[in-house]
């Protein structure tokens, strides 16, 4: 099984495993967050990240959910990349969270392709089901 480490600001991760374990009545094994501290230097979050990593790998890869590309802390974590065992999509949000979480026993490259299709599948601009004049065909 692939673990899931979720990457972002301090508490980002923590909401994100709120809702999974409100969704699936319990913590699924192999997640975890690291929420980053920015008053870290920059070897010190390297090495937070690389810790995170290590203990969620069950042996089959990790795959790091991150908040957003660009950032200080996906830059770090993207020098700890590993083709096919340790790889990092960006825009983490809850419906790629749950995704990963079903598909997780897929291999990497099949496990990302569900997790982005969820994640940008569950962006969706919501109107009032009661107003008929706001639907969109």
């Amino acid at each position: 099984m692939i673990g899931l480490l979720i990457l972002g600001q301090k508490e980002f991760g923590n909401g994100l495993i709120k809702a999974v374990e409100h969704t699936f009545s319990s913590r699924p094994p192999a997640l975890e967050t690291a929420g980053v501290d920015y008053s870290q230097k920059p070897e010190a979050i390297t090495e937070f990240i690389r810790k995170k990593i290590v203990r969620v790998d069950e042996g089959d890869g990790v795959l790091i959910l991150a908040d957003i590309y660009g950032t200080t802390h996906t830059n770090l974590a993207s020098r700890l990349l590993e083709r096919g065992r340790i790889e990092l999509i960006s825009g983490a949000n809850l419906p790629m969270l749950l995704r990963a979480l079903t598909y997780r026993r897929l291999k990497m490259d099949e496990l990302i392709d569900r997790a982005v299709t969820g994640g940008t599948g569950g962006i969706v601009q919501a109107t009032n089901p009661n107003n008929k004049k706001e639907r969109r065909s």
